[in-house]
């Protein structure tokens, strides 16, 4: 079981990278450096697979472990992997227990060779696909769903001509929000889910593509974005260069709104939405449905400072930095009991005195989840002089759980389905409280085709 989360914030599931480079190219400290980019996206393990160039032809090597990929991987550990096709990743877990057993990339020997897998996302019919795979004795009970489409993928495959026919067949069968990179021997094959509830990008360097969670991985290797993996679309890479499979696309998207909001590094573009313009708006939109009479706005770091940013534009108050953020905790910040939740916040943020006494605070965050840190945050600016606390949160309020890889708690530990407006603004001690609306959402993100089932209970994928 999880503990409870202590920053008080939702978290992704994961993130991947993947290279293919030319032949005698080591892409491994590409990987490397991809994945410290993506490492908002997950602290729990990361992994590395690349090709074998030492071994027998045909053969993958993969190193992973539990921890930051600063922990898992040293400049000794790196040297050792040496191929030119490769897939990294980084989990949070929201299925399957936090253990080394579902740490990524999967690697698989079958009867036709080899594969890794690494996935973002949660596919919602994998109970039911796992159920078939142990009749024919092929997965146990115990598979997370990453396995079960390792195994779906490997099962395809006997029967197929390519890796890419496999991953084609078995991509038709799965249901949810998934973003997939497997990689052969010969081969990186990526696979985005129908709606693009999962982020994935296209990018290139000298003499490699680039496949990754995100832009800002492309660009911390020195690559240039090419464009984004549309929805449903496998992406082939080989030595004959890239090739496209749109069959799949059904031209019903729901982009997760959640990447804008919070998940996604706000240097990052997205679907052709850049993060902190969508970040920018949201503040402005807050700023037109929730005026007020203030000194200052401040921004939460890191997320909620490109909304105070546009709340302040839009109301003409001055943006001021009034928190000093501790970027050295750790993953010690994951606490299981309330008094240690309340030392993470104190480590994690500090209040710039001079900044806020005396003032009237407008104060910016991207969500409120169960409302513990919050709580803190706001006693911690009245004690350092503010005269008053107005919340303004750039997000409708949570209330309902998500099914594609984000890890929401149920209802009951979602302080804004079980209490209304007044009553969060009460218990976390604000002098008012306003959310962004849901028909701001849109304008946000720039009018793209969103997924808002966490504040609206609409499913796009049931």
């Amino acid at each position: 079981m999880k503990n409870n989360i202590p920053d008080d914030k939702l978290h992704e599931e994961c993130g991947v990278f993947g290279i293919y480079a030319n032949e005698g190219t080591k892409v491994a400290h590409d990987i490397y450096c991809g994945l410290i980019a993506l490492q908002h996206r997950g602290q729990e393990s990361a992994g590395i697979s690349v090709t074998d160039t030492a071994g027998p032809k045909g053969n993958i090597v993969t190193k992973k472990g539990m921890g930051l990929v600063s922990e898992v991987f040293t400049g000794k550990n790196i040297e050792t992997l040496n191929g030119n096709v490769g897939v990294g990743h980084v989990r949070y877990s929201t299925t399957g227990g936090s253990v080394p057993e579902n740490a990524q990339p999967i690697a698989m020997n079958y009867i036709k060779g080899t594969l890794a897998l690494v996935h973002n996302g949660n596919i919602i019919n994998a109970g039911k696909l796992k159920e078939e795979q142990v009749l024919r004795g092929q997965a146990h009970y115990t598979s997370s769903d990453t396995e079960v489409l390792a195994y779906e993928i490997v099962s395809e495959r006997v029967h197929s001509s390519s890796i890419e026919e496999a991953v084609k067949k078995a991509a038709a069968g799965l249901k949810g929000g998934y973003a997939c990179l497997i990689m052969s021997p010969r081969k990186l094959v990526a696979v985005r889910d129908p709606y693009g509830l999962k982020p994935l990008v296209l990018g290139k360097k000298a003499g490699a593509y680039i496949i990754a969670s995100e832009s800002a991985a492309v660009n911390s290797v020195g690559g240039e974005l090419l464009r984004d993996i549309e929805p449903g679309e496998i992406v082939t890479i080989d030595k004959d260069g890239i090739r496209s499979d749109t069959s799949l696309c059904n031209g019903r998207q729901a982009h997760c709104v959640f990447e804008y909001i919070y998940f996604a590094r706000v240097d990052s573009v997205m679907d052709g939405v850049s993060v902190h313009d969508a970040r920018i708006r949201a503040g402005r939109a807050l700023a037109r449905r929730h005026p007020v009479e203030a000194d200052i706005v401040a921004g939460v770091p890191d997320s909620g400072l490109p909304a105070a940013e546009g709340y302040a534009y839009e109301s003409a108050i001055p943006f001021a930095l009034a928190f000093h953020k501790n970027s050295y905790v750790g993953r010690s910040f994951i606490k299981p009991t309330d008094e240690e939740r309340r030392n993470a916040v104190h480590m994690k943020l500090s209040v710039l005195v001079p900044v806020v006494k005396g003032k009237r605070v407008v104060l910016i965050d991207d969500s409120i989840v169960r409302g513990t840190t919050m709580r803190q945050i706001i006693i911690m600016l009245r004690n350092a002089g503010a005269t008053e606390v107005h919340v303004r949160i750039s997000s409708p309020p949570f209330l309902y759980p998500c099914y594609y890889g984000t890890d929401v708690p149920s209802s009951g530990q979602l302080i804004a389905s079980e209490h209304s407006s007044e009553e969060v603004c009460k218990s976390i001690g604000a002098d008012t409280l306003g959310y962004l609306g849901l028909e701001d959402l849109k304008t946000m993100a720039g009018d793209l085709p969103v997924c808002s089932a966490c504040f609206d209970n609409i499913y796009p994928v049931k």
